[in-house]
């Protein structure tokens, strides 16, 4: 074993299909010099440093492999530092790779990286497409329906995915979505010398045999996809009837003004609407939602795995008060925007004002009148801005119209 080193001691290498005669100098001089070498049994294999080195003859052909584990954890390869180690991955191992998991838990100057072509760019110049204009989506470890918000007609997509039997598991699925009319090309081994490429209509598609890595693009047909204007239409929601109905859910989202990055607490969350919409409106934004039922609890959850959001909307069934003053005591950042939809009381309004920093948006609606006496008072204590919206829906009566009334909300909004 050599002596421990000085500055950058790990090498992160993206690797493509053709192995080693794919990879510059300086990455092959990093691999031939390293003390251990991690990376996917795939990887390893490539570069000379698995088990199957007759799939890739003349390569290296030693014993420094060393394979994930399984669950993937990082510290087998912090165990090493300061001594020479490299990390395989795919492609670019900062565009949908392990490179960022990885980087998070070093310091500046304790790697350097050498990526490759990514898949997205390999598959767009073979379908001719611009990157710039063409959604990169890695679904390997993500379900489709994380595609629901951007899919429309016309759109394209490249996105990689887990195993063989994907690219059929997504042609049922985008069929399923009203998208089957989508053109797909799947791609096998890209960029390697057993690459393959099957075509058809999502709706048709019945090609076997595809073996891993694949990556498919799509060019999105049929349904209309997801509005991207504020307040949805009911009925895309799972609900029992509690939901903020969609005029009031948009009002109360220009409210809100959701920006990159916002955390959201949803108290009385009802349907999760709010929630759904909150995260569609800006990317990187979390929400948590609260909400006592049970039943009700799981219809947030149902629309946040319709929508995609499973990863970023979190469900806690209690009451508000007692959850958030759990979730202060483990010492869990409070968000900067609050939206209280139901549940609304004197006690839970001062609780959040003190747990929430400075500059925090909060908006509560009212529809009873002990609620909408409570936000008056909130207004005249703490300012900000209070609105009282009257909704009436044209409705038949007899040979007349008439209008179906609903009941006045009051909507308090105000930045902390």
């Amino acid at each position: 074993m050599s002596d421990p080193i000085t500055g950058p001691w790990l090498t992160i290498i993206g690797i493509g299909e053709d192995g080693l005669d794919g990879l510059c100098a300086a990455s092959k001089a990093a691999i031939a010099d390293a003390e251990t070498v991690f990376g996917g049994p795939r990887h390893l294999t490539l570069a000379g440093l698995g088990a199957d080195l007759g799939a890739h003859p003349g390569t290296l052909g030693d014993t420094r492999g060393t394979p994930w584990t399984v669950p993937f954890s990082i510290q087998p390869v912090l165990d090493k530092r300061n001594r020479k180690t490299v990390i395989l991955a795919s492609g670019d191992p900062f565009w949908f790779g392990a490179g960022g998991s990885i980087t998070s838990q070093l310091s500046a100057g304790e790697w350097v990286s050498y990526p490759g072509a990514s898949i997205f760019s390999l598959i767009a110049g073979q379908m001719g497409w611009r990157i710039e204009e063409t959604l990169c989506m890695g679904l390997h470890a993500a379900p489709f329906e994380q595609m629901v918000p951007v899919l429309a007609p016309g759109r394209k997509v490249i996105c990689t995915l887990r195993d063989r039997q994907a690219p059929k598991h997504l042609a049922t699925w985008l069929t399923d979505s009203g998208f089957g009319a989508s053109e797909m090309t799947v791609f096998e081994a890209t960029g390697g010398p057993n690459s393959k490429q099957w075509l058809a209509r999502a709706d048709s598609f019945d090609h076997s045999g595809i073996s891993a890595p694949v990556a498919a693009a799509i060019t999105a047909q049929g349904a209309h996809g997801l509005p991207q204007a504020a307040g949805l239409p009911d009925d895309r929601f799972a609900n029992d009837g509690q939901i903020t109905k969609r005029p009031i859910r948009a009002l109360s989202l220009s409210a809100l003004q959701p920006r990159y990055g916002d955390t959201l607490w949803d108290i009385g969350a009802g349907s999760g609407s709010i929630s759904v919409e909150f995260l569609l409106a800006a990317p990187n934004t979390k929400a948590t939602a609260f909400e006592t039922r049970p039943d009700r609890a799981q219809n947030i959850i149902e629309n946040a795995r319709k929508f995609g959001l499973s990863h970023r909307l979190e469900t806690i069934i209690g009451t508000a008060g007692d959850e958030i003053t759990k979730l202060i005591s483990t010492g869990m950042a409070p968000p900067n925007t609050v939206f209280v939809g139901g549940g609304a009381s004197a006690e839970l309004i001062a609780l959040i004002w003190d747990v929430v920093p400075e500059g925090t948006r909060i908006v509560a609606n009212a529809v009873t009148l002990e609620t909408e006496s409570l936000l008056m008072q909130e207004h005249s204590d703490k300012g900000g801005d209070l609105l009282r919206v009257e909704l009436a829906e044209a409705a038949p009566l007899g040979r007349m119209r008439g209008w179906n009334r609903a009941r006045p909300v009051i909507q308090w909004s105000v930045t902390r």
